[in-house]
């Protein structure tokens, strides 16, 4: 089931980037994936990326190849996603499949967010949330106090820029 105010969301959106786990893709992806009719990004990973490269061909992929090799260039793949989305006014929806890593918080510094803590997902959703994108996370498991979340119910949250005020240290 996906929440209304989900629904109102994507159906404005101009812009909207994919992110989550590269293991399992929830059951919902297939119910927000049709309702989206805009332009999307997404990562070149396997999981939820894979989920909706399939269902938007067109899409704007990511890929970690076009940055490097290794784990730093997952990371510079992703931190161009992110800006990408602020660029164009766009929209972070997040599939993580577990809870944040301690330590993690949101930040307009790639490198605070990107720190090897160990979940891409988050770091994405950490950085976007430092930059004040707008963004939507489905997380049965929650999502961390003090990130600005709203719960919007059903194992979804939503971040608004302005909605919190965030700490620069």
């Amino acid at each position: 089931m996906v929440p209304s105010s989900v629904s109102s969301v994507l159906s404005s959106a101009s812009l909207v980037g994919f992110s989550g786990s590269r293991s399992s893709v929830p059951a919902v992806c297939g119910s927000v994936a049709s309702l989206v009719s805009c332009s999307v990004a997404v990562g070149c990973a396997s999981g939820v990326d894979g989920f909706f490269r399939g269902c938007f061909p067109s899409a704007s992929v990511f890929s970690a190849s076009s940055f490097g090799v290794g784990h730093g260039a997952f990371a510079a793949r992703s931190v161009a996603f992110v800006r990408a989305l602020v660029a164009g006014g766009g929209v972070l929806v997040s599939f993580p499949s577990g809870v944040c890593p301690i330590g993690l918080l949101p930040s307009s510094s790639s490198s605070r967010c990107f720190s090897g803590l160990g979940s891409g997902s988050w770091a994405s959703l950490a950085f976007s949330v430092g930059l004040g994108v707008q963004s939507l996370v489905f997380s049965p498991s929650g999502v961390p106090s003090g990130w600005g979340f709203v719960a919007l119910g059903g194992g979804w949250f939503q971040f608004v820029s302005g909605g919190c005020q965030l700490s620069l240290f």
